[in-house]
């Protein structure tokens, strides 16, 4: 298997920029005071902001937890630090590789396999239910977010038809993704098609292409033999689901007690709306680059339209934006480089220890 190594490039670079360009334009044009934004975040309260960030890191901790907890279910036994080191890898491949809702999780495939080789349908399946799980925790949020803000105000038409647009939309492709995942007629169509789409454009010239084709075979028989496996493990499920929960309260929470620290707290409803809709845009599978940029605008829009401050939103979002994006990027960073450098020392050391 062919290492999966993040490389710099000039759309890595020049995504990132154009996403700040853009969200600094779209405060300026709706007429928020940046000196105003800089002037509120330094009165933020350190110890809350601090306590943001553990929670974030507890956050990332909890998520990996419930992976782990469905992949031991099919007999892939990872350790709970190895399992948080490949989420961090993930993180870190999502932000630099502008596919963001699938980049992580081929690169978690591409870590446990290269463990445990041959086990890369049961990864797959591992984390198409740990997908699907999530998906289930985004519908209700959302429910509830508009259940709370309907018994506090009046919702504007255009934010409560967004909400709606999201809620359906995610429901929608939940339903497509349980069927896909356990139909297996249906799911070998969709391969035989996509094998038949790459073999006339490689002209049958492609000597690897065969060996590729038993693989994916063999691969989606195992996802699917899996799924069924998950299907008579109701506890796994369960336990996965709980903290998937605690992940996503502590994911929440975040925003949260940003708006505490700058002495605006706001309602849990909105926090809920907002959350929900931004990880159902980044959770759809078409490879739109949605780390820089379009998080924070979407994220300021949603604010001011539910009922906060301009610069107040922008604020937040900003500092939301600093401990969920920027701070993981540098560990997500630090763990793929202890991941990859730790094989090549443990190599050479074998290789000295050998000559010796």
């Amino acid at each position: 298997m062919v290492a999966i190594k993040p490389k710099v490039t000039r759309k890595t670079i020049l995504l990132p920029i154009i996403g700040l360009v853009a969200f600094f334009l779209y405060i300026y044009l709706f007429n928020v005071d940046i000196p105003e934004i800089i002037a509120t975040a330094q009165r933020a309260d350190p110890l809350l902001y601090f306590a943001a960030i553990l929670i974030s890191l507890v956050e990332v901790f909890f998520h990996a937890v419930s992976w782990r907890i469905l992949l031991n279910y099919l007999q892939v036994k990872i350790s709970v630090i190895k399992s948080y080191l490949f989420v961090w890898y993930g993180i870190f491949m999502d932000i630099i590789i502008p596919a963001e809702s699938v980049s992580g999780e081929v690169c978690r495939v591409y870590l446990v396999t290269r463990e445990q080789s041959g086990t890369s349908g049961k990864v797959v399946a591992s984390l198409v239910m740990h997908r699907l799980l999530g998906m289930g925790v985004n519908v209700v949020a959302l429910v509830m977010g508009v259940s709370l803000l309907l018994g506090e105000t009046q919702i504007n038409e255009v934010i409560f038809n967004i909400i709606l647009f999201f809620t359906v939309a995610i429901a929608v492709m939940l339903l497509l993704f349980i069927v896909l995942s356990f139909k297996e007629n249906l799911s070998l169509k969709v391969i035989n098609a996509l094998i038949r789409l790459g073999d006339f454009i490689t002209r049958g010239k492609w000597k690897l292409f065969n060996k590729f084709k038993e693989e994916a075979y063999r691969s989606a028989r195992m996802f699917h033999d899996s799924m069924q496996e998950y299907r008579h493990k109701p506890r796994a499920l369960a336990v996965s689901l709980f903290f998937l929960a605690v992940n996503w309260t502590c994911s929440l929470s975040i925003p949260y007690i940003v708006f505490l620290s700058l002495g605006f707290p706001v309602s849990w409803s909105v926090i809920l709306i907002t959350s929900s809709i931004v990880v159902a845009v980044k959770s759809i599978p078409i490879g739109i680059p949605f780390e820089v940029g379009l998080p924070e605008i979407t994220m300021t829009t949603l604010y001011v339209g539910l009922g906060v401050p301009g610069d107040i939103s922008a604020t937040a979002t900003i500092l939301s934006r600093i401990i969920t994006l920027w701070l993981r990027f540098f560990i997500g960073f630090i763990a793929q480089q202890w991941l990859e450098l730790k094989p090549i020392v443990t190599s050479s050391n074998i290789a000295a220890a050998e000559k010796a």
